[in-house]
């Protein structure tokens, strides 16, 4: 089978992806190259695939490792001036990544484009597509990280709420100096009966932009935080919110990061 081969347009192609999945990568880790080492580094990526495809190499393994690791390894470099070994492997997995992706939205919105050059803007809209994808990936990641579910136990009941890790909410006990959890009135209120005001007081306190005021503290018998790993916390002092902690109902309860 003979196959004619337009080498321009191989470069063309090839420096258009290579200089997508760069900005890409470069996008995630937040990388310090500008847009000239990208444009540099797509060009060293397309120029050495070029040579690569046009050289009479006899086997194929030997392309394959030029291909996936010489080409990439050179392209990386030049393109996000990263150094260090572990950033370096972040990259690779991400290019990788993203090029599956990028393949995948451009094969699937290919069909509708009849015209070839449109397929530059094909390009340009499959690379917003393919970052909004790590970037919702990204934020479901930092969900996990700081939401989990907490189990309150009180009086042998168990009440289960959404707790959030807030990094900001350094309160603690003047008296035992333990870390202090906020949560909903609403549901303190109904533990509260429950514990019959075990250790009711009040705590003060001062948020940034606001003025002191007291905070109602009461202990309850166990919490259970469900990282991971499972949290278990006894006797815990829980703080009642006079207002709600999340205003989209995401969570009911401020976790103080001290409990970890």
């Amino acid at each position: 089978m003979y196959y004619e081969l337009y080498i321009d347009v191989l470069f063309l192609v090839n420096f258009m992806m290579d200089y997508i999945l760069l900005l890409i990568v470069k996008r995630m880790l937040k990388c310090s190259a500008t847009h000239g080492n990208i444009f540099l580094g797509a060009i060293v990526g397309s120029l050495f695939t070029c040579i690569v495809v046009v050289l009479p190499i006899p086997y194929a393994f030997v392309k394959f490792v030029l291909f996936h690791i010489f080409v990439n390894t050179c392209m990386i470099r030049v393109g996000l001036k990263i150094k260090t070994i572990p950033a370096f492997l972040k990259a690779i997995i991400l290019l990788y990544v993203g090029g599956f992706l990028l393949g995948g939205v451009m094969e699937h919105f290919r069909q509708y484009v009849r015209e070839g050059s449109l397929f530059f803007l094909l390009a340009f809209v499959s690379y917003y597509i393919v970052l909004g994808i790590f970037k919702f990936i990204s934020y479901i990641q930092r969900w996990n990280q700081t939401h989990y579910k907490v189990d309150l136990y009180v009086d042998n009941e168990i009440y289960q709420v959404e707790g959030l890790i807030d990094t900001g909410n350094g309160l603690r006990d003047p008296i035992s100096g333990q870390p202090i959890s906020v949560l909903e009135r609403g549901k303190a209120k109904e533990l509260l009966e429950k514990s019959k005001g075990k250790n009711f007081r009040y705590v003060s306190y001062r948020t940034i932009g606001k003025a002191e005021g007291v905070l109602p503290v009461f202990r309850i018998d166990r919490m259970c935080i469900h990282r991971d790993v499972e949290c278990w916390v006894d006797m815990p002092l829980i703080g009642i919110s006079e207002e709600k902690v999340s205003e989209e109902g995401a969570y009911e309860m401020i976790l103080n990061p001290n409990l970890f």
